[in-house]
């Protein structure tokens, strides 16, 4: 399936398209060209068992890799960026800076919604005639958007925008308009599969491999999400690995260390945020009141942000190990009693951190939960000594 003709948008079209797109809301507006070339790093990633268990990745492999299958007769990408840099505070414990807004992907989708009606009525594109994404679609956004020259895949396999540094949402609409594609940063010819070169304009830097604290990446541009932070404290729904917990630290919900880290990020300035909420107080919540949550108090506290999809008990799991890292004795008090948690993850988890900050002094703590405990998993943590 073609686009009809007319359908061509280019020279003062195009602007004029960029412009409303960016009165939206939206702080980049990028175009590319969807051609033949295919993505071949996707399937050596998944391939390599990188994905950890984030199945879906896996599922939509063939779409993310091809846009034919998302939208037959597809022509370009539109790439759109919303810059969600602040100088608020993140928080001790640490929640990534993204988080502490409203949840992105319903705040971005409005302005999708109105992408949408823009195409239509200035480009004559019909409904069926785009398909737009916050995030969760089969496209790999940060591809196209180097494609279109929005920024460029740095060495942490984040893209990096020469404006914005590390911190940008990304959205993407796929269409069957054919729009006049800009140039990618660099002007030379890409691989033929497709793929864009990690760390296009880094230069020597290793800033964010270096200062990784769970060593999370194998190779610059190829992260290993069975190491990484991220993964760990939000994707993971289960155990955090032993050996991995000291090396969160004090992050109890995403990690920022490599985009932080990242000498780009001088540039950045903080964004008009029309399609952002921000939720600065979430960072002033202490770690002691997060272990004593309440289903309700969970439920009134993250309510409309992307942490309400980790659950109160995977956010419990996290305090846990931040407390165990914290060493902080006054923490015990709050921390032993989830030894006794409904949840077996919460359970292994505060069982480990007891025993990390307690020492030889656990056992006397512990002395009940320990003599009613039945799951192996939590019995590992029990006879675990390290």
């Amino acid at each position: 399936m073609t686009a009809p003709a007319g359908l061509q948008v280019a020279g003062e079209k195009r602007e004029a398209l960029r412009g409303r797109l960016a009165a939206l809301g939206f702080d980049e507006v990028r175009f590319a060209a969807v051609d033949a070339r295919k993505n071949s790093s996707l399937r050596a990633w998944l391939d390599a068992g990188r994905s950890a268990d984030m199945a879906w990745l896996e599922r939509t492999a063939d779409k993310r890799m091809d846009p034919a299958l998302v939208l037959p007769g597809g022509r370009s990408m539109i790439l759109l960026g919303v810059n969600y840099w602040s100088d608020a505070s993140v928080g001790n414990p640490r929640w990534a800076r993204y988080a502490l807004h409203a949840d992105y992907h319903d705040t971005m989708e409005p302005g999708l919604v109105a992408a949408g009606k823009v195409l239509e009525e200035t480009c004559g594109a019909a409904p069926a005639d785009y398909r737009y994404y916050v995030d969760t679609g089969p496209v790999l956004e940060r591809g196209w958007a180097a494609r279109s020259g929005l920024g460029f895949l740095g060495k942490n396999a984040m893209l990096i925008s020469q404006r914005h540094g590390n911190w940008l949402f990304l959205a993407t609409i796929l269409t069957r308009l054919e729009i006049a594609p800009d140039e990618p940063l660099r002007k030379k010819p890409l691989p033929a599969s497709g793929d864009e070169p990690a760390g296009l304009l880094c230069g020597k830097c290793t800033r964010c491999l270096d200062a990784c604290p769970t060593q999370a990446f194998p190779a610059p541009g190829v992260v290993d999400a069975r190491r990484c932070i991220s993964y760990q404290t939000i994707e993971n729904k289960g155990i955090i690995p032993r050996e991995l917990r000291a090396g969160i630290g004090t992050h109890i919900y995403g990690c920022d260390v490599c985009l932080e880290v990242c000498p780009w990020n001088r540039f950045a300035r903080a964004g008009r945020q029309l399609l952002l909420s921000a939720r600065p107080g979430l960072a002033a919540l202490p770690l002691q009141e997060i272990l004593q949550l309440t289903p309700a108090r969970f439920a009134e506290i993250f309510r409309g942000t992307a942490i309400k999809r980790l659950k109160r008990t995977g956010l419990l799991r996290n305090a846990c190990v931040v407390a165990g890292n914290s060493g902080d004795a006054g923490l015990l008090p709050a921390l032993a009693p989830l030894a006794a948690h409904e949840s077996a993850v919460v359970r292994a988890h505060a069982v480990w951190a007891v025993r990390r900050i307690a020492g030889e002094k656990a056992g006397g703590l512990l002395q009940t939960a320990r003599q009613n405990e039945a799951d192996a998993t939590v019995l590992e943590e029990y006879a675990d000594a390290t």
